[in-house]
This record gives structure tokens, C-alpha cells and sequence, in this order.
């Protein structure tokens, strides 16, 4: 059984550290400074031009998210379990009457919470800044993007969880969630391109590629929910509008949820066993 108090208790603790872990205030500072000069650059004049001023913004802040919350949630969650493993206090918490899983989901939910602040603080700032140009002329939509960027977030910190179970050491661990954070972002656009050109791959498989990473799932269905032609997608784009339809936001929404939960899932596997098998060596 799962005793929801830890989870609370560890919760608590691993939110308040990183609301005063220096990197994650800097991160914060320096995602709100960007989101708030990308908001007061616009300038609008008319309802068409506010219009076009506010979906210009949101794109600006979508490209900023792709650039700055997977690189947080990525480098939070692979130095959290390994840092711990390092210092001891890793041990010192599972000889505590916790089990593995409430220490997993504690500090996954401590360091969401922080996520949470992160972005609350940097769409927050723009949203402030828009509203008071009179640039943004739906807020429903501009909450659902801030929403996707959550998804998104906790996505890249489930997959930092599991490269810190998979590292024991905390700059092994770091040194791959920044790997995969490259890998993410610069050859999920670039690579996929030079690929499809290169080998001439059908339409479909630049889809089905596309669709595969969850940076361009945010990014797709975070251009749905301005309201803007997917013709800036490129190919890909107009097929899955073509072929999905009004189904291609739910779907967009599951697989961004997949990717929260299967790398969790395998991170809760991989640390119940492995923290086991460490137990039992330290206690010789």
C-alpha cells in the first residue's frame, strides 16, 4: 500500500530544495526575462494587427519552450536520484519506513511542482504584458499552450528520471540528459529534414518520425490551439491535418501523456531493483 503522507512529506522537501537550488532560480529568471521582452516587443495597432501581434507572440514563446523547459526538466530530473545516490542521502531516505515507489513519485511531484512555478511565473509575466497591450484575444487558447508546456515539461522530467536511474554518477547522468536534449532539439527538426530528403522517405514516415518526439508534438498541437495554418509545418503538418483532422489534438494530447508515464513507469522499475541490489551490497 502506498502511504500518501510520504509522498506528501517527500513532496514537500524535494519542491522546497528546488525552489532554492541557484541553477533552477536562474533557469526561472532567465525564462521569464525572454517570455516578457518577447511580449512587450509587440506592438498593436487595430484589431488586425492585434490579432497578428498576439499569435506572433505565442509562436515566439512556443520556440522559447521548445528551447528552455525541456533543457530544465531534462537536467532537474537526471541529477536529482543520482545527486542523492552520491551524497548518501539517498540511503539514509530508503532506510526510512518509505517505500521506493512513494520516494519516486515524491520527488517527481516536489520537482513538477517547481516546473509549475517556472512557467506559472514566465507565461504568466507575458499574459500580464499582453493583456495590458491589448494583444491577446484568446485566453482560452493561451491557457491550453501553457498547459501543452506543462505536459511537456513533465514529459522531459520523466525522461530525466529515468536517465538518473540508469546513471549512477550525477555528471554521467547530467552529461546524458544534455545529449538527449541535443538531440531533441536541434536534430528532431534538422535531422528529420536531411533524412527525409536525403532517402526520400513518403510523406507518412516524415509523419510518423515527426510525431515520435514529444518537442514536435507540443510544438504541433501548440500551433493548433493558436489557431495558425499548419502550412508553417511544412509537408508533415498539412498531412496530419489532412489525415486527422479534428482528432489530431486529442492525439497529440495522449502521446504527449505516454510520454509522461512510460518513462516513469520504467524509472520506478529500474530504481526499485537497482536500489534494492545497492541496499544489499552496503549492508555487507
Amino acid at each position: 500500500m502506498i502511504d500518501f503522507a510520504n509522498i506528501r512529506a517527500i513532496t514537500g522537501k524535494e519542491l522546497r530544495d528546488a525552489l532554492r537550488n541557484r541553477w533552477f532560480i536562474i533557469f526561472t529568471i532567465a525564462f521569464a526575462g525572454l517570455a516578457l521582452a518577447l511580449a512587450s516587443m509587440t506592438q498593436p495597432g487595430g484589431l488586425r494587427q492585434s490579432v497578428m501581434s498576439y499569435s506572433r507572440t505565442t509562436a515566439s514563446l512556443i520556440n522559447l519552450v521548445l528551447l528552455f523547459v525541456p533543457l530544465i526538466g531534462l537536467t532537474l530530473g537526471s541529477a536529482n536520484l543520482a545527486g542523492d545516490r552520491e551524497t548518501g542521502a539517498l540511503v539514509y531516505l530508503l532506510a526510512q519506513p518509505v517505500s521506493r515507489v512513494e520516494v519516486l513519485l515524491g520527488k517527481f511531484l516536489g520537482l513538477a511542482g517547481a516546473l509549475l512555478a517556472t512557467l506559472a511565473v514566465g507565461f504568466g509575466l507575458a499574459g500580464v504584458m499582453l493583456a495590458l497591450q491589448g494583444s491577446i484575444n484568446d485566453a482560452g487558447g493561451y491557457l491550453l499552450a501553457v498547459g501543452l508546456a506543462y505536459l511537456l515539461a513533465l514529459a522531459m522530467l520523466s525522461l530525466g528520471f529515468l536517465m538518473s536511474t540508469l546513471a549512477h554518477k550525477t555528471a554521467a547522468a547530467l552529461g546524458g540528459a544534455l545529449f538527449l536534449w541535443l538531440l531533441l532539439v536541434f536534430i528532431g527538426d534538422l535531422g528529420i529534414m536531411g533524412t527525409a530528403i536525403t532517402m526520400q522517405l513518403p510523406i507518412e514516415t516524415v509523419f510518423l518520425i515527426t510525431a515520435l518526439n514529444p518537442l514536435q508534438m507540443f510544438k504541433i498541437a501548440s500551433i493548433l490551439t493558436i489557431q495558425a495554418n499548419l502550412e508553417v509545418l511544412g509537408p508533415a503538418g498539412l498531412y496530419a491535418a489532412d489525415q486527422f483532422g479534428g482528432l489530431l489534438l486529442p492525439l497529440l494530447l495522449a502521446g504527449l501523456l505516454a510520454w509522461i508515464l512510460l518513462p516513469l513507469l520504467g524509472a520506478a522499475a529500474l530504481f526499485t531493483h537497482q536500489e534494492k541490489f545497492m541496499l544489499k551490497g552496503s549492508a555487507r
